[in-house]
């Protein structure tokens, strides 16, 4: 994910920034920064229409689990019917049948399972990366504000 990449760059860039003496503020290059951050909105859009795409594919895979399922199930049916002549040939296939409704549904549920798992890892993943950003970004902007105050503190001493 480029704008990942990006943001990342930017926080290395603030986080590395040399600090202004007597102050919480830094001093980074404004062109490069800017780049920067306009690169990962450049790619922002793109990288949360891939994570779509993830969610998407979640839907899919259940889906194809479900109709994984109705298949194995049409299938228990079709060989139940075949063994109705023995009394303990229906019980041995009402047993297999559930066996492998059973299944079916124990496949469906931990394929689901993992799907959501995974995209709740890439979702928390983003998450942390956009906290990080937003952190960076508060702690630019407090140094900001620390330096219209550096700079009056800067007028004072020059009056004297």
């Amino acid at each position: 994910m480029d704008s990942i990449e990006k943001l990342n760059t930017a926080i290395a860039i603030v986080e590395e920034a040399r600090g202004v003496p007597l102050s919480a503020s830094c001093v980074v290059h404004r062109g490069e920064m800017l780049e920067i951050l306009e690169g990962a909105r450049e790619f922002l859009p793109a990288d949360l229409s891939g994570a779509e795409d993830i969610i998407a594919k979640r839907d899919q895979i259940i889906e194809e689990g479900r109709t994984s399922a109705e298949s194995m199930i049409a299938t228990a049916r079709e060989d139940v019917s075949r063994m109705v002549e023995q009394t303990s040939i229906v019980q041995a296939a009402r047993d297999e049948a559930q066996r492998i409704l059973d299944e079916a549904r124990d496949v469906a549920e931990d394929e689901r399972r993992e799907v959501e798992a995974y995209i709740d890892g890439r979702l928390a993943t983003l998450e942390v990366i956009l906290n990080k950003t937003m952190e960076a970004v508060a702690r630019g902007r407090e140094r900001l504000e620390g330096a219209d105050d550096k700079d009056v503190l800067s007028q004072l001493n020059a009056d004297d």
